[in-house]
């Protein structure tokens, strides 16, 4: 029993971690640098590098997907176990 509990709560522990880590970090990673310098007649030139988007780690839309069609099929046999069930009782 400790065995099952303990997977449990590392796949709860797991999922939440990535959840937390997709939403409060993500934004750019990189940042914005100008430098301003000089070209061979004496006007400033200045150079910027892009900032770089952080990816999340987890695709939420498609973990979103994929649960609600799995309790639809859960709901589904659900549903369709309880009527075997009358059936059979009557």
């Amino acid at each position: 029993m400790r065995l099952f509990l303990g997977i449990i709560l590392g796949v709860l522990l797991t999922i939440s971690v990535a959840y937390i880590d997709d939403h409060i970090g993500s934004g750019t990673s990189g940042t914005t640098t100008a430098t301003v310098a000089t070209d061979a007649n004496g006007h400033p030139a200045t150079t910027t590098t892009a900032t770089t988007t952080r990816r999340p780690l987890v695709n939420w839309d498609v973990v979103d997907s994929d649960w609600r069609d799995f309790t639809l099929r859960a709901r589904q046999t659900w549903n369709w176990l309880s009527g075997e069930l009358r059936n059979s009782r009557t």
